[in-house]
Order: structure tokens, then sequence, then C-alpha cells
């Protein structure tokens, strides 16, 4: 039954993932409907998408979407930012910040209604140096957000990789998934290390994860900025009622 559940959600989050971020608002929640304790689901769906975004990384560097100085900027960046980030949470809870999170959604969601086109921000690109920069900066604080609490990691990239760098919509979601892959790796090692993984059901979930990242990432290539929008929309209207169903709970 945790397959029969699992597995089918698992490649509409990878086709999610591949596109505009957000996955793991799908995946997550399937693993704790399976019945999976809150640690093995974080773990066991680190493995499965870990191993979709490695494809969505591999297919995305092959289309040329890879900027180098970027991504090695960016990788750095939000490994020391989860690091950091992963601390934090031991440290903190999270209630506080899910309330801040809920409040700034309405802006977020506004702000990528408003702009049709996501690839216009790179009609005025900075200067290399300047751009490079700014890309280290976001992956930091996105870094460190992940490490703390993660949903919508790839959304939010895309999101400030566009507006903030100026990156070109292409070349965003390349960094997106570079930055992403590595801060994914970094917690399944330690997921891994403290026994949470369930590697029977990560393996099989990350086998249909790969098939929706590889989709994703083929109907990107082919739709680009018209594929984005919904999907970051779907995304965001799904983190807010997550965001509202913890904060119940609590």
């Amino acid at each position: 039954m945790e397959f029969l559940i699992v597995c089918p959600l698992a490649l509409i989050a990878g086709f999610i993932d591949a596109v505009a971020g957000g996955g793991g608002l799908v995946s997550i929640p399937a693993y704790l409907f399976a019945g999976l304790p809150v640690h093995s689901a974080i773990g066991t769906n680190k493995l499965s998408s870990t191993m979709g975004t490695a494809i969505a990384t591999w297919r995305y560097a092959r289309n040329g979407f890879m900027v180098p100085t970027f991504c090695a900027a960016g990788v750095a960046c939000g490994l020391a930012g989860s690091a950091i980030g992963s601390h934090l949470a031991l440290a903190t809870g999270d209630l506080i910040f899910k309330a801040i999170m809920l409040a700034i959604l309405p802006v977020i969601a506004f702000y990528v209604m408003r702009t049709k086109d996501f690839s216009t921000f790179a009609e005025h690109p900075l200067p290399t140096c300047a751009a490079v920069l700014v890309t280290a900066a976001v992956a930091l604080a996105i870094g460190v957000y992940d490490g703390f609490y993660g949903p919508g990691t790839g959304t939010f990239l895309m999101l400030l990789l566009t507006r903030l760098a100026r990156q070109d919509l292409t070349v965003a979601a390349g960094t997106t998934k570079a930055v992403n892959l590595a801060t994914n790796a970094s917690a399944l090692v330690v997921f891994l290390a403290n026994g949470v993984v369930l590697l029977p059901l990560g393996l099989a979930a990350g086998a249909f994860n790969i098939v929706g990242n590889w989709l994703g990432a083929r109907h990107f290539t082919s739709k680009g900025s018209k594929a984005v929008r919904p999907i970051m929309l779907l995304v965001l209207a799904l983190f807010a009622v997550k965001l509202v169903a913890d904060l119940v709970a609590a």
C-alpha cells in the first residue's frame, strides 16, 4: 500500500520539480499519508528527490542551461546555507517561521501573476561579477531555508535568480537544479547516517521521480516560460495549504 500511494505521487512531484521547483509539496505529504513517521518521510523523500533531481540536472546541463560560474558559486553557498539552516532547525521551533511564510505568500503569488514572462529580466543583465555575487547570496539564503524547512525551495530559487540575478529563465532553471541537487544530497547523507531512510520505498519512488523529472525537463525545454507560471502558482497554493494545516495542527 505504501508503494501504491507514494510512487504515482512521486512521479507527479518529479514533473513539478523539473519545471518550476516545489515537488516536495506533493511528495512529502504522500509519504506521511502512507503512514511513515515524519523523519522517515523527510529522509526517504530526500532519497527519491535526489535521484530525480540528478536526472533533471543532467538533462539541463546537456541542453546548455548551466553557466559554470553561476553553478559553482550557487552550489558552494547552497551547501553552506543548508548546513546553517539544519543547525538552526535543531535549535529553533518553526511555528513563527511558518506564520511569516504564510504572510508573505500572497505577495509572492501577486508577483508571479503580474510577471507574464520571467525571461524579460535577462534583457538588462547584471555585470558578470555582480550576477555571480547575487547568485551566491540567493543560494546561501535559500540554502538556509532548505536546511531549516525546505518546501518550495526550487520555486523560490527560480523566482530570485530571474528577478535579482537577472538570469535568463533557462539559465536560472539550470542553476536551480545544481543548487537543489547539492542541498538534497547533503541532507540525504545526514538522514542515511541516522538510519531513517527506508531504502526499498525510496529507491522505488526515486525511479518514478526520475520519470517525472525527465518528462518535466522535456516539457520545460519545449514550453519555456509558458509552463512556469501556472505550475509556480500551483506550488504556491499547495504551500499555503500545507502551512495552514501545519499551523492548525500545532
